[in-house]
């Protein structure tokens, strides 16, 4: 937020002295930063919050939203610019002080650069997906802080007059894009989509080796902001106590909790030879695989009773 509201003073008096549509493209960005860098903070501070009573499974779908907020702000953004390079082009203004605007540009690219540089290092410690859509964002803005230059650059010196609502017309298309790409994450965060099927594959390896454990059926996973969630069956030995059971649930969940620390494990355990009414045999993942676990109508498989 500190980073944008210094580049935002600059754009402002960069924009008045050059009347560039591009670099008024970019000040509307820069604009747009200050307040998706503040959604996100909201995002990522109810997120952290923990769990509950009204809300048990934690508040990390907080991020999900922020992010979406924000993909909502850079499609504003993109139209306003985009309705605004064309409003230029049929009028055919020209552009003043292009030096100005390139110096702001290159001032703009290297605060930039260094935000970038924080954020990576921020997202590798914690995989925040609020996180992630700020720096999808912030990327675009070197590539729109080049167009910007570009533009004032042939559009001064070459004298291309058609350059500079050309090149705010592409940084347009550029956010939408952008705006596309970053929704995906936050709407599969939203609509709890399970794990990438390596990831799921990791699991079923982490637990295969306890000779207690005869099978793992029925595995869903989710993901809710930077906390992800994994529920599962297992079949033990039906002559086993119940303290016996829940000793090898206990194990399980030690080991797996050592390959995903952040990951909260729900285990239901199964006696050998079990079939629950008109579900039939229920697929063994640890013999066949994780991809046997769901047919592609989407509903957990399972073999025939009679077969």
């Amino acid at each position: 937020m500190s980073v944008a509201a210094m580049l935002l003073a600059l754009k402002i008096y960069a924009t008045a002295q050059t009347g560039s549509t591009a670099m008024l493209g970019s000040l509307a960005d820069t604009a747009l930063d200050i307040v998706a860098s503040l959604v996100t903070l909201i995002g990522v501070w109810v997120a952290a919050m923990p769990a509950d009573h009204d809300h048990r499974f934690g508040h990390g779908k907080a991020e999900a939203l922020a992010a979406l907020v924000q993909v909502v702000l850079i499609s504003i953004s993109a139209v306003g610019i985009a309705a605004r390079a064309i409003s230029v082009w049929l009028t055919g203004a020209k552009v003043q002080e292009a030096d100005m605007g390139i110096t702001v540009s290159l001032i703009a690219m290297g605060a930039t650069v260094v935000l970038l540089a924080w954020q990576r290092h921020v997202i590798r410690k914690t995989g925040s997906v609020a996180i992630q859509t700020d720096h999808v964002h912030y990327q675009s803005d070197i590539l729109l802080n080049i167009g910007v230059i570009g533009a004032l650059a042939l559009d001064q010196y070459a004298g291309l007059t058609g350059a500079d609502p050309i090149f705010a017309l592409a940084i347009a298309l550029w956010l939408g894009w952008n705006a596309w790409q970053a929704s995906q994450q936050a709407v599969d965060n939203l609509m709890d989509r399970e794990w990438p099927i390596e990831k799921r594959q990791r699991l079923l390896d982490a637990v295969r080796d306890n000779p207690d454990l005869h099978g793992l059926h029925d595995l869903r996973t989710r993901t809710a902001g930077m906390h992800d969630f994994a529920q599962f069956h297992i079949t033990v030995d039906p002559q086993m106590t119940v303290a016996e059971a829940h000793d090898v649930m206990d194990a399980i969940e030690a080991r797996l909790l050592t390959e995903f620390p952040d990951t909260e494990f729900l285990i239901h355990t199964d006696p050998e030879g079990h079939i629950e009414s008109d579900a039939g045999i229920p697929v063994d993942l640890l013999s066949h695989g994780v991809d046997a676990d769901v047919r592609t109508d989407g509903t957990t498989a399972h073999a025939d009773a009679a077969s």
